[in-house]
């Protein structure tokens, strides 16, 4: 299979962590979504039933839009029917693809449907690529820590779809490769039930208990933000841009989605030779999207290029949303008034306002009202002058986007014509279906002229997602009555839609080549977590003697390495070891949260932190 002819298509792809949610992202522009099937997606809270992802299936083919569905955490022995059965129902009623980590779905007796590889898969380079597409993947998520250039070099070596991520919060550990939640808590994130380990306030310690750094969110990184960097990934080969976010409320989802939509919209049309949008019809939304009044962590581009795998990453003093920073504290008075200067944001009654302390320590409060600049807390709050307030919760905002705030509709013309005593109406649409119905008619000629009162008739499409951008009307000037008029437009927009389903393309599983080798070779670690028999049948038949099975089937008694990261707490502390500043901190560390003690582990040659359970 060679690179695809002509524009390459690109994909905004959105989270749903349910049917509205769904529909909402699709009317304000998302040419995919992806969304939790009843179990077995790495979010277990975001699941949802056959009737709700059929109904999602039905609105996204109107308008060419994808749906896939996340079975992205490793199977057990017992499971393995049931994910089976599973699968085949999504099949059924009309599912795009997969998203799946678990290679023994390819070994599972289950239709053609398209498989993606997870994120969870780990493909940080080239050869783990190449594999993924010989064993049958038609598209693969990469890794979130890769920079444009690693990018580019993947793409240069496969022919299947990439897709990275773009917005959203970032796992600190290599996706798949995070055990920390397991073996601190029980709970594995290869399971959907991540107790996020990387949220916790932790001490930085010493070998001899000496705290260095306390109560810092040492490894809860910043919200990934790659909205200014849309036509560097394109040129990096990018054809899926992802949001991730499947736990993320209605409101974030529309305003990341509309935000994205904008930006690679800009892209394209710049360069219509060299990409094209992936589904059809125009988004219209009533709001001008803003990612800062979303929830965030503050932002990060992450190892996009040079520059940014410099700059902070990680956000130290809260694992919460920090939002927009908006005002700058002058004086507070003794009945808890806070007078603010430089105020450069409108703020209202009802706002979430939040700021760091002397010590540190994010601190939060509601706004109760506002005089000019002066803010009346909800509650007393101790606030040091030159303090910088931000705010992470607009009510104003929050009230807006729980409005209807999008449509998207599919333009279509229309043709009045007469053929042999038959009243014709042909309609076509951008989607490129052509549809004509007719009816007898005894010619009549017309009293009056006819044309606006069956252009009036014609145009009545309201409750359809149908916009009408010409009308033809050839008929003559005869008497066509009303009543027919309508018949015949009911009767066009029902056989459109019949013909968008029936021509509608799906993409089928990629043909399995059976003397593919992993890259990792032929010993397998619990970091390739194999948890099934047919997981071990699989690479067994790649070529695989030796298989240590994933840590959630069996747990050795010994240190293990829970994260492995290209995040860096010594660059973040600016400690690099390769730097000047090194001996700031001694080259021994662990962090510490309650009972919980991991040593930090750092390979300067691979550029790659460990987080060891001792």
């Amino acid at each position: 299979m060679g690179k695809e002819e002509g524009p390459r298509k690109i994909e905004l792809l959105a989270p749903a962590r349910d049917a509205d949610t769904a529909i909402e992202a699709i009317k304000h522009g998302a040419d995919a979504v992806y969304m939790g099937a009843s179990s077995h997606g790495a979010r277990a809270a975001a699941g949802n039933s056959l009737e709700d992802i059929t109904s999602v299936v039905k609105f996204a083919h109107q308008f060419n839009v994808k749906v896939y569905i996340t079975i992205n955490t490793i199977i057990y022995n017992d499971e393995i029917e049931k994910v089976e059965q599973l699968i085949h129902d999504l099949y059924r009623i009309g599912v795009d693809a997969l998203i799946v980590q678990d290679m023994g779905i390819l070994r599972m007796n289950i239709p053609p449907i398209a498989l993606h590889a997870s994120t969870q898969c780990d493909t940080r380079d080239a050869d783990k690529a190449i594999f993924l597409e010989k064993v049958g993947f038609s598209q693969i998520v990469l890794a979130r820590e890769l920079s444009f250039e690693e990018i580019a070099d993947i793409h240069n070596n496969v022919n299947v779809p990439l897709e990275v991520f773009v917005h959203g919060a970032l796992c600190v550990s290599y996706s798949g490769d995070c055990q920390a939640s397991l073996v601190a808590t029980g709970r594995s994130a290869n399971r959907g039930e991540c107790s996020q380990m990387c949220r916790l306030p932790y001490n930085l310690v010493t070998e001899n208990g000496k705290i260095l750094e306390s109560n810092k969110y040492l490894l809860s990184l910043r919200d990934l933000n790659r909205s200014t960097d849309i036509e560097p990934l394109l040129d990096a080969g990018v054809s899926s841009f992802k949001i991730e976010g499947r736990l993320k409320d209605i409101g974030y989802v529309k305003n990341t989605v509309a935000a994205y939509r904008q930006a690679i919209d800009k892209v394209i049309e710049a360069y219509p030779e060299k990409y094209q949008r992936a589904s059809v019809g125009k988004s219209t939304i009533s709001f001008t999207p803003c990612l800062s009044k979303s929830f965030n962590r503050g932002f990060t581009r992450y190892f996009s290029d040079d520059k940014s795998a410099t700059l902070p990453m990680a956000s130290l003093f809260t694992p919460k949303s920090i939002g927009e920073p908006v005002a700058y504290v002058k004086n507070t008075t003794k009945r808890g008034q806070i007078i603010v200067k430089e105020l450069s944001a409108e703020l209202h009654n009802g706002d979430g306002l939040a700021f760091l302390d002397k010590n540190m320590s994010f601190n939060g409060f509601r706004l109760n009202r506002i005089d000019k600049n002066i803010l009346f807390p909800a509650t007393k709050v101790v606030i040091e002058n030159g303090t910088t307030i931000y705010r992470n919760k607009s009510k104003q905002w929050d009230d807006e986007l729980s409005r209807d705030t999008a449509s998207r509709v599919i333009n279509i013309e229309m043709t009045l014509r007469i053929v042999n005593n038959f009243l014709t109406l042909d309609i076509s649409d951008q989607r490129g279906n052509a549809i004509s119905t007719s009816a007898f008619i005894e010619i009549q000629p017309a009293r009056t002229p006819q044309l606006d009162a069956r252009r009036r008739v014609l145009e009545k499409v309201g409750g359809t997602i149908y916009n009408i951008v010409s009308i033809n009307d050839i008929a003559g000037d005869i008497f066509i009555p009303a009543s027919m008029l309508t018949i015949l437009r009911r009767d066009a927009i029902e056989k459109l839609d019949i013909a968008q389903r029936l021509r509608y393309q799906h993409d089928y599983r990629l043909a399995e080549n059976k003397s593919a080798n992993p890259p990792m070779g032929t010993t397998l670690s619990y970091h390739d977590n194999v948890s099934n028999r047919l997981a071990q049948q699989f690479y067994n038949e790649h070529g695989v003697t030796s298989i240590n099975p994933a840590l959630e089937v069996q747990r050795p008694q010994h240190e293990l390495v829970v994260m492995t990261t290209r995040y860096c707490l010594r660059r973040e502390l600016d400690c690099c070891l390769k730097s000047s500043s090194a001996k700031k901190l001694p080259s021994i560390l662990f962090i510490e949260s309650g009972s919980n003690r991991f040593r930090i582990d750092f390979d300067c040659k691979k550029c790659q932190m460990k987080v060891v359970r001792i």
